[in-house]
């Protein structure tokens, strides 16, 4: 495509910033090349370079109005004509002023990696090029691009070639290293790691299908493999952040050689140290392993007890809940009432079977034992009772959830029964519906309701004031 690409091949640049000139490679061309460019699309006070005759105020204004135009074609998807606008815009590399000069590379890159990356007519190898010209064009931005460039490498299928990357920005310095630089030469050592631990997992692959009929330079090669992932992977996660494809695989390969308690102390860490941002995965994968190590019950729940505060929502409070459920002390089936009323609160889980099912059963359970303990169910429906029904008890709903799934409507009209009564809607509509089909099973369900929600509810205030929906 004639695109900037081409625009910088050609060399439209007249020179690079002093941040620029690193290499001590500075390009120079003869100003008639920007005489040249004559752009159809562009408006009539764009079609002609600026030169350096002009008043600085409006070369900036002239680029700012280009910029607009950039924004405007890559709001609307329309590459080619941000690609032809692009070819105008590189003469900020000239700008008068060296804020604006300064600020130009970063522009340029962030918006011509966004076109190359969705052009149709883009190339790698124009890709290729355009990465390189902007590593040149300002060390502060180096080692980011470098990251970028490996990034549309990887995507492309290219991993040779990324891994060749980062071991060439891996062994890049300038002047004097700064925090900064620090913590992206670490990134970039990640990222190898990433690449070493794939190679290792190939490896590993191979070597299992062989079932042992290997050579042993298979298996140094392996090993080898693995001590440069190991290193590069421990050090990322050292630094306060979220790692979480690091830690995974970190941990894959420590498991596979067996070293349990630098697994633990791995997730631990993450999971727990407070210089660390919250992070729900981080309790996820310390439970997991946790798990598959063969841990107490206590010792997960305990886990689980704290992603509960992280995320009330998350999908592993089902598996809470039956711990708790299965547990001897009272509080603890008191929390698994509560856990699974806060986890239907949510509308991600407003048509899950297992969730109404434990429901159903744990309220069940509760009324068919004297009623004993129904003040947890009281207090749970009453900070609900105001817009569960709406939520979750329509008549709409109950259509719908009968037509898709009656395992669902079942479970929630015995649900929506005992909280709302034998009036509500949605039980009516299923339990109607339902004793057409299974008549029996579905005339115990309404003997149940009619007997529990108007003998204990009633008595215990859960129905007052509700409105049957």
């Amino acid at each position: 495509m004639d695109s900037f690409v081409e625009q910088l091949k050609r060399g439209t640049e007249e020179e690079f910033t002093e941040e620029s000139a690193w290499d001590g490679s500075a390009v120079n061309t003869a100003s008639s090349s920007l005489s040249a460019i004559y752009l159809p699309l562009l408006p009539r006070y764009l079609r002609h370079p600026t030169t350096r005759g002009r008043k600085a105020t409006e070369f900036q204004e002239t680029k700012k109005a280009c910029l607009n135009y950039i924004q405007d074609a890559l709001l609307q998807h329309q590459w080619q004509r941000a690609a032809e606008f692009m070819t105008n815009y590189l003469e900020t590399l000239e700008n008068t002023s060296a804020e604006k000069r300064m600020a130009a590379p970063e522009v340029i890159w962030r918006i011509g990696t966004e076109i190359l990356c969705h052009h149709s007519k883009s190339t790698i190898e124009e890709f290729n090029y355009f990465a390189e010209r902007m590593k040149n064009l300002g060390v502060k931005r180096y080692l980011k691009v470098c990251l970028e460039h490996v990034f549309h490498l990887l995507c492309n299928g290219l991993i040779d070639e990324a891994y060749q990357n980062l071991s060439l920005a891996e062994g890049w310095r300038y002047g004097e290293q700064t925090t900064a630089q620090d913590k992206e030469l670490k990134l970039i050592q990640a990222y190898k790691g990433l690449l070493d631990y794939y190679n290792w997992a190939k490896k590993r692959k191979a070597m299992l299908e062989l079932d042992g009929n290997f050579a042993d330079s298979v298996e140094q090669e392996m090993h080898s493999f693995f001590r440069q992932a190991a290193v590069n992977l421990k050090e990322i996660i050292k630094i306060p952040g979220v790692w979480d494809p690091f830690v995974k695989c970190y941990v894959d390969l420590l498991e596979f050689y067996e070293d349990y308690d630098e697994v633990r102390q791995v997730l631990s860490e993450y999971a727990y140290n407070s210089k660390f941002p919250p992070n729900p995965n981080a309790h996820v994968y310390y439970y997991q392993f946790l798990k598959r190590q063969g841990e107490s019950k206590k010792t997960l729940m305990s886990v689980l007890k704290i992603l509960h505060e992280i995320v009330p929502s998350h999908e592993l409070m089902l598996e809470y809940n039956a711990m708790l459920q299965k547990s001897k002390k009272r509080e603890n089936h008191r929390l698994g009432l509560e856990i699974i009323f806060t986890l239907l609160d949510f509308a991600g889980w407003k048509e899950h079977v297992k969730a109404w099912s434990c429901l159903a059963k744990q309220i069940k359970q509760i009324l068919e034992n004297s009623g004993k303990h129904l003040d947890w169910v009281t207090e749970e429906w009453n900070s609900r009772k105001d817009w569960w029904p709406a939520f979750h008890f329509s008549h709409y709903l109950a259509k719908r959830n009968w037509q898709e799934n009656e395992s669902l409507a079942c479970e929630k009209a015995l649900v929506a029964g005992i909280l709302l009564g034998k009036d509500c809607k949605y039980f009516k509509y299923v339990s109607h519906q339902g004793c057409k089909a299974k008549k029996e099973k579905f005339q115990t369900m309404k003997k149940f309701v009619k007997k529990h929600s108007s003998a204990h509810l009633r008595a215990s205030g859960v129905l007052d004031s509700c409105t049957h929906l």
